[in-house]
């Protein structure tokens, strides 16, 4: 052993460890350098991937996930950097640290140490890299707001209102290029060295991310996009690994890191689906904490069955499917773009809120999880989906109404109701192919039961909370679909409105609940026996 490695602090249960060792800064030590660990824990073992930090320093980062004693051995082809070992020791979690978010109960998400997450987003996709005080204002308006995961770029972006340079490249600047939004995603006039990182532009998206993680906010973080005038999307094979091989072993050690391999997979037309089926290999095989991981679209969805992806990241308006995404993959559906809040000429950023509302809540009790945007014009064209800064919409406030009402049910999480009328024939594929006699047939195991009918989409846990939405429609009168010999308390909602009133008690199954007619309304039936 020809040197000891410097810890960066105290290591405790999952927060980053990271261990400093001094090298070669000659030649490109990005490429030229393979640096491994085995950090061992009783009998268990990962490996960890080092990564050169710029300036001599070579860097492991482990996430520990148990307490107690660690040790670790180094393996390089460089001398100085090979066979260092040494030891630490895990101290409990601090407060608020929970580890990964991990997939619960086959379509839900839990903590790593078993506290509940409900995945609640929204997009702001070059945020990190608007300068100290935008990004500042940034932190502090999701701070305030509901949402507890953030899609976001590691690339910046190329697009209509995202024309300002970022302050440093994720590579070695060659040539300066175009900055104006032209139309296309063609490259600009830029060059760059694809073989050489930048330290100091992740420096900056580490400090975003830890920002993140210090108000309780996941970074769902893009690893490719296509909206690009620097040549980021159009780098060979060998690059576009390395990139990835260095962005994971800088990055699987931070908590509240999610991978999404793309922002619109099928609109990079220079990649193939073998291409992306090797990078997500490679994250999946050099990620030793097992970070979620999933594939965003644009029109074509990926093969969700992908034995690597952990959910659903899809872009989709009618996310009332969320329930034909869960039977099909039997994964969490995330609904990460239903079109955004706004008032901009794009069809996918002037909905209502009333509309974005209406879509989580369908999102919801059809078993999924909408992701939020907002894309109102401003003069600065400072957008909260491109760059942050803060939110006027009316959607936010409603959705956290949603997220508490969410916080209060099930832990388990929302499933849908599978008698429902609505929940068969969606899962049918629709009217066209639904069957009627099965409609109109009792449910399997419900043989005995009263028949009762609900025509609406509901989801709860079964014997306990049966949350039904009505989105447009408007009845006036619902029966009670609860097992017999059970008790519930109703309760109407007012999604819009955002009131709660109890409309009756020691209700069963059957009994005829009355209310005034209104579109956008839900009823909960909670027991209470």
């Amino acid at each position: 052993m020809t040197q000891s490695a410097i810890a960066n602090g105290v290591a405790s249960l999952w927060s980053t460890y990271e261990l400093a060792l001094a090298g070669p800064s000659e030649g490109n030590p990005f490429r030229e350098v393979t640096l491994t660990a085995m950090f061992r824990h009783g009998d268990r073992a990962l490996q960890v991937n080092g990564f050169y930090d710029g300036d001599g320093s070579y860097k492991f980062r482990l996430l520990p996930d148990a307490e107690g004693g660690w040790s670790y051995r180094t393996t390089s082809n460089v001398a100085a950097l090979d066979d260092i070992e040494g030891s630490f020791t895990v101290g409990p979690a601090r407060p608020g640290h929970h580890g990964p978010v991990r997939v619960s109960n086959r379509h839900h998400f839990r903590y790593a140490d078993g506290t509940r997450y409900i995945n609640i987003g929204t997009t702001a996709y070059v945020w990190n890299l608007q300068g100290e005080a935008l990004e500042q204002q940034t932190l502090a308006t999701l701070a305030e707001a509901p949402f507890t995961k953030i899609r976001m770029c590691v690339f910046p972006k190329h697009y209509r209102y995202n024309e300002v340079e970022p302050h440093t490249y994720p590579f070695k600047l060659l040539k300066q290029g175009d900055n104006r939004w032209l139309g296309s995603m063609a490259v600009q006039g830029w060059e760059f060295d694809f073989d050489i990182f930048e330290p100091a532009y992740f420096h900056h998206l580490e400090q975003r991310i830890n920002d993140l993680a210090a108000i309780g906010v996941e970074a769902d973080l893009i690893i490719f996009h296509p909206y690009d005038r620097w040549g980021f999307a159009h780098m060979s094979a060998s690059q576009d690994d390395a990139y990835l091989r260095y962005l994971v072993a800088r990055l699987a050690a931070f908590p509240n890191v999610w991978w999404s391999m793309a922002n619109e997979y099928d609109f990079m037309f220079n990649k193939t689906l073998d291409d992306w089926n090797r990078w997500i290999d490679i994250v999946a095989a050099t990620d030793p904490h097992q970070h979620l991981l999933s594939v965003h679209n644009g029109f074509a969805p990926f093969d969700y069955s992908h034995p690597k992806l952990t959910h659903v990241s899809i872009q989709r308006p009618y996310t009332e499917r969320s329930m034909v995404w869960r039977e099909q993959f039997h994964k969490p559906v995330s609904l990460d773009e239903v079109c955004y809040e706004g008032d901009i000429a794009e069809a996918w950023g002037n909905i209502s809120g009333r509309e974005l509302v209406h879509r989580f809540w369908k999102a919801t009790v059809n078993g999924g999880y909408a992701t939020h945007g907002e894309t109102y014009y401003n003069d600065s064209e400072t957008l909260w989906w491109a760059k942050g800064g803060t939110l006027i919409g009316d959607s936010v406030e409603r959705i956290a109404f949603l997220k508490r009402i969410m916080a209060e049910g099930p832990d388990e999480g929302l499933d849908p109701v599978p008698s429902t009328g609505h929940y068969q024939i969606e899962i049918a594929g629709g009217l066209d192919h639904a069957d009627l006699r099965k409609l109109i047939a009792p449910f399997p195991g419900q043989e005995d039961w009263s028949r009762v009918g609900m025509h609406f989409a509901t989801a709860g846990q079964p014997h306990r909370y049966y949350l039904s939405y009505f989105g447009e429609n408007q009845p006036g009168e619902v029966a009670a679909i609860v097992p017999p010999g059970e008790r519930y308390r109703a309760t109407l909602i007012d999604t819009w409105e955002m009131t709660e009133t109890e409309i009756a008690r020691d209700v069963e199954r059957g009994q005829l609940l009355h209310f005034k007619p209104k579109p956008y309304q839900a009823l909960l039936l909670k027991r209470i026996d």
